[in-house]
């Protein structure tokens, strides 16, 4: 991509369109450092009123002001609670000189992963011509509602993107922090190639690889329970229990077990193995008052809902889970080459005792009738469309507009990039 030194128009977002939250904030800004075009937000996260709020949070604002300074870029409305912004990078991530930075977010509740989200396209464009890597430390909240956790972006998100990118991030906790209990920055470390400069992101596996009855049987499923000590037992039997009658037979391990420290921090996250490497997870922060609830009460709660959701989760019959969906969106529209990760909508019938989805057969033949041209079908992308969630269908949208050229098909379950690269 050639960097043009003509001023451009910012590109205009309306931050109530769709899910209208901070993923539109991160996304918009996100792509517009990596292409270098300016955008105005108004509405920021117009959606977001009552208890949490519209206008710019503490890390939004730590994430933009990073962008901010790592692209010479003009800024107006960069403050907390600021309900427009306006964002003018100048330069490319190929101008980016250092090699190792550090943000500390605005307080212990901003989502470190969230920035690390905002900021991540940027850094993958980023590489020198004596390939040298990039390393991170972002200070801030690691196990945070309404953000991914650090143990999903450890065991989700980043192996997906190996896998199907070919983007390898070393990564540690170096120190874990909650949004509520006592208040500390925690902090996490990143380390990464970039791409080359003159290289484009290329997916590793074929759009159309056929889907089999394989890739939904289960290798194991991972648990990581992150609650106070007086839960530990009872929760960690009553996983047990109610994984073994959801899914006989399928191998159960508990990867991280740790004491939370606070009556008020409660999470849970399953990530479930099939036999060919797909990977879904499902969380949950359970942050009610519990104190007249026994502590087996509870753990029956927190279980029976964790559980049950992993279970309709892999009973819809996508490659990725919910979350995963979104979250790749990004990656796919920069990509040079097309890329499928379909997921449908309504949970099909299920064995339960095996786990497994009855009827493969319609989910195969709808996938191998994509490989005809005849039967792909643009979709217009002037407001959020396709399969999936508000956040997923927001993100299309969002990514259409600042990449023109990317083009989504069958209601969003094929994407051919933008093929970016950067000399």
């Amino acid at each position: 991509m050639e960097h043009s030194t003509k001023p451009r128009k910012p590109l205009q977002l309306d931050g109530r369109t769709g899910e209208g939250g901070g993923q539109l904030v991160r996304i918009g800004c996100a792509l517009a450092a990596v292409t270098s075009q300016p955008i105005r937000i108004d509405h920021v996260r117009g959606n977001r009123q009552g208890h949490r709020g519209g206008g710019l949070k503490a890390q939004h604002v730590s994430a933009v002001q990073w962008l901010v300074e790592a692209t010479g870029a003009e800024v107006d409305g960069l403050a907390v609670g600021s309900h427009s912004l306006e964002f003018k990078p100048s330069l490319p991530p190929t101008a980016l000189k250092d090699r190792k930075f550090k943000i500390i977010a605005g307080n212990s509740a901003s989502s470190t992963l969230l920035i690390f989200q905002a900021i991540f396209p940027f850094l993958l464009f980023a590489g020198n011509e004596s390939g040298d890597p990039i390393e991170l430390e972002i200070d801030g909240g690691t196990n945070v509602s309404f953000s991914l956790s650090y143990e999903y972006l450890d065991q989700v998100l980043l192996p997906t993107l190996q896998d199907r990118f070919g983007i390898t991030v070393e990564r540690q906790l170096k120190k874990r922090a909650w949004a509520v209990g006592p208040q500390f920055r925690g902090c996490i470390w990143l380390k990464f190639q970039p791409l080359p400069p003159g290289q484009s992101l290329k997916p590793r596996e074929p759009w159309d690889k056929p889907i089999s009855v394989e890739d939904f049987k289960l290798r194991h499923i991972d648990i990581n329970m992150l609650v106070p000590s007086a839960l530990r037992e009872p929760l960690q039997n009553t996983l047990i229990s109610d994984l073994g009658q959801l899914f006989p037979d399928v191998d159960i391990n508990f990867v991280v077990t740790e004491d939370s420290r606070h009556d008020a921090r409660m999470y849970t996250l399953l990530v479930a193995h099939s036999q060919t490497g797909l990977r879904w997870g499902r969380d949950y922060m359970y942050n009610k008052a519990w104190k007249k609830k026994k502590p087996e009460a509870l753990s029956a709660e927190i279980s029976r809902k964790v559980c049950r959701d992993l279970f309709e989760e892999i009973s819809v019959r996508g490659v990725v889970d919910e979350y995963l969906q979104d979250q790749l969106i990004i990656f796919q529209a920069l990509a040079d080459g097309r890329t499928s990760f379909p997921r449908g909508v309504e949970p099909s019938d299920a064995h339960i005792e095996s786990g497994v989805p009855d009827d493969l057969d319609g989910l195969d033949n709808s996938f191998k009738s994509l490989k005809f041209e005849d039967r792909i079908r643009r979709d217009k992308t002037h407001k959020p469309f396709g399969e999936g969630s508000t956040h997923t269908t927001t993100a299309r949208w969002v990514v259409s507009e600042l990449l023109p050229t990317v083009r989504w098909f069958n209601k969003g379950t094929i994407c051919d990039g933008a093929a970016l690269s950067f000399h």
